[in-house]
């Protein structure tokens, strides 16, 4: 048999935007992933369906695996044919055992590639204000390992020449180690006023900096109940965090937020929040598929010239239509003289992005807005096609056919309840750990409610903060004795984020 090829990928420190394009390539193709604790499991999603996926982490001494059978296991995969990606926190190269590991499989005969990832010794300082070099301040840097057991007869870090031989010093995996560290680097020459940080969790939302000198460092740590991960930062450098600070003063820092939108659409929602600081965590309460029967929608393409308008009410709508055309050997060409309106400027994006072009999206996104400018034109007589979810409000039909619209509604796609896990969001509200939920669409506040006890809702929302995208889904919300804390002017998603923001800037 063939034998496979070995990727040792670096994820990174932790956000996924640091994750370099080389290393997603090769999780996309891989049949087999091997990933450590640091790796952020987010990146799994960019897998194959029918990836291997094993978890080999490490944490505070409880192993999955011990090395000897990392190194093994990475090996027996290859050998049986198959591309292997061992992903790794941080660089494979920078204490992660990837030079160990890169010579096992050159033993085996095994092809090989390392793809270097952004180590946690540089970004993580960088996340946390802290510039491991500066002109005024020093133009050394070193990167130390933290894990050296301090019962060793014979160190092999040369404390004297560290000590006061380097001006920056990054200490990965010490927080254990940390009052030996102290005590060595003070013992060696280190000034005892000499700054010092401790940063966990760097470069995540869950980022947490404690900032002290090496004679008090230890006593701040406590109070803080700081915890590994982390690395240790010592030199006059951190003394520019509070003016270089600005991960942490994200408006949105700290918040953890839920988004309920189905999993396909969550990623705008999520990228905006996390891009002001805030810790999302998905928890799809809708999941859009294909309808039962496309009966009605083929017929509808079929006849479409004797529509003058189609309404798209939907992103979903527009993706489930057009795919439907191409499975029928057609593509928006069949659109010719047909108008074409939608509720929202996302709807329309997305036409615009594969060349079609919006006639009309109402100044209020919303389908009484889009009923009203018929009704002004002169609506009787009009034959109107809206492709949508099986189950949606009727309002636009309804009130379409009251002014004399003939308007056919086809369902393009059907929603329903994912499989989630419940345990997790429910313990994480009981515990008091979510400050807001998100709601896009009435259905996402109807599933959610489902998702958990009627008579417990309450309770297990108490204190949480509520943003709908807009006053229908905040009275659907209300029907389940919920409040909107945050609904925004237009209804957009972008509109949701930035009265998020404002909310807790306030």
């Amino acid at each position: 048999m063939k034998k496979g090829k070995v990727f040792l990928v670096g994820a990174g420190p932790g956000d996924f935007g640091l994750f370099s394009l080389k290393g997603l390539e090769a999780l996309k193709n891989a049949d087999v992933i091997v990933y450590d604790y640091l790796a952020n499991r987010s990146f799994l999603k960019y897998a194959k369906e029918d990836v291997e996926i094993i978890y080999v982490g490490k944490k505070g001494g409880d192993h999955t695996l011990p090395q000897s059978k990392i190194n093994q296991l990475t090996i027996e995969k290859a050998l049986e044919g198959k591309n292997v990606v061992r992903l790794k926190g941080g660089d494979p190269f920078i204490f992660g055992r990837g030079g160990e590991e890169a010579q096992e499989i050159i033993r085996k005969g095994i092809t090989f590639e390392i793809i270097p990832g952004i180590t946690s010794a540089i970004a993580v300082p960088a996340y946390a204000g802290i510039p491991l070099t500066h002109r005024k301040y020093t133009q050394t840097v070193a990167f130390i390992t933290g894990h050296e057991d301090p019962a060793k007869k014979d160190s092999g870090i040369e404390w004297k020449k560290i000590a006061t031989g380097i001006g920056t010093l990054v200490f990965l995996m010490g927080v254990g180690n940390l009052r030996n560290i102290v005590d060595k680097l003070i013992e060696n020459g280190r000034s005892p006023r000499t700054p010092v940080a401790v940063i966990r969790w760097g470069t995540t939302p869950k980022q947490r900096t404690v900032t002290g000198t090496l004679e008090n460092i230890i006593s701040e740590v406590e109070k803080s109940g700081l915890k590994p991960p982390s690395i240790i930062v010592v030199g006059d450098v951190v003394g520019l965090r509070e003016e270089l600070r600005w991960f942490e003063n994200r408006p949105l820092f700290g918040k953890r937020v839920i988004v309920t939108r189905s999993r396909e659409q969550a990623s705008k929602l999520s990228r905006l929040l996390e891009e002001y600081g805030a810790e999302v965590i998905e928890f799809p309460t809708i999941k859009i598929v294909p309808p039962k029967s496309f009966d009605e929608l083929d017929n509808a393409i079929d006849n479409i010239s004797r529509y003058n308008w189609v309404i798209f009410t939907s992103v979903n709508g527009v993706k489930y239509f057009l795919e439907r055309l191409g499975v029928k050997n057609k593509d928006f060409r069949e659109l010719k003289g047909i108008k074409i309106a939608t509720i929202g400027p996302a709807t329309a994006g997305e036409l615009k992005r594969l060349g079609i072009i919006v006639d009309l999206i109402p100044d209020e996104y919303r389908a009484e807005a889009l009923v009203s400018f018929f009704e002004k034109g002169g609506a009787s007589g009009l034959k109107i096609l809206i492709p949508r979810a099986r189950f949606a409000r009727e309002i636009l039909p309804d009130k379409l056919r009251e002014i004399g619209v003939e308007v056919d509604v086809v369902p393009a796609y059907e929603t329903v309840k994912p499989e989630e896990n419940v345990e997790k969001i429910e313990k994480l509200l009981r515990d008091e750990n979510i400050d807001l939920i998100t709601f896009t669409s009435s259905s996402t506040v109807i599933n959610f409610v489902n998702f958990f006890k009627k008579e417990e809702i309450k309770e297990l929302l108490k204190g949480v903060k509520i943003a709908s995208i807009g006053p229908i889904t905040a009275k659907k919300a209300e029907e389940f004795s919920l409040t909107s804390h945050i609904i925004p002017e237009k209804f957009t998603i972008e509109s949701l984020v930035k009265s998020i923001v404002e909310y807790f800037q306030d």
